[in-house]
């Protein structure tokens, strides 16, 4: 073959640092935005982003050049760095780790409709439940005493 093709989708999540809630609905708006923007600059498709006012997820399509692991650390790095420049929210960081789940094309609406109704979803749940449930579906083994940091 002469070219590569790859598909290579994400659902990523992170949260701000003890989840505190310093991403109001107005900065949300511009900082899904803005993330939007990070992957583009990376030669990623941001096919959703959106969240609350303490984590963000996001659907990714990665090149085959990029690994997942390179794209959280600029997007997070980027982000929290125009977060700083732009609000100055006091006591902002963002949580050290995150999930990536890696999901099939015929997931995409399904997952593009979860992030895009994020408000409808932690009516139900709050985010600590929320993410424990992500890892579970994706059967991913962890230890409760080392999930929050």
């Amino acid at each position: 073959m002469a070219h590569t093709y790859c598909s290579s989708l994400y659902h990523c999540v992170f949260s701000t640092k003890e989840r505190r809630k310093l991403i109001t609905p107005d900065v949300q708006v511009q900082l899904w935005a803005y993330i939007g923007g990070i992957a583009r600059g990376l030669q990623m498709k941001a096919l959703e982003v959106g969240g609350m006012d303490d984590h963000a997820h996001l659907l990714l399509s990665l090149p085959s050049t990029l690994a997942i692991a390179t794209a959280m650390r600029e997007i997070k790095s980027a982000s929290s760095h125009w977060l700083d420049e732009n609000y100055a929210l006091p006591g902002f960081a963002l949580q050290e780790g995150y999930g990536a789940f890696s999901i099939g094309s015929a997931q995409i609406e399904t997952t593009t409709a979860y992030i895009a109704n994020q408000v409808e979803h932690h009516r139900k749940r709050d985010f600590q439940a929320e993410f424990l449930a992500i890892l579970k579906k994706h059967g991913i083994d962890y230890d409760p005493r080392f999930v929050w940091g």
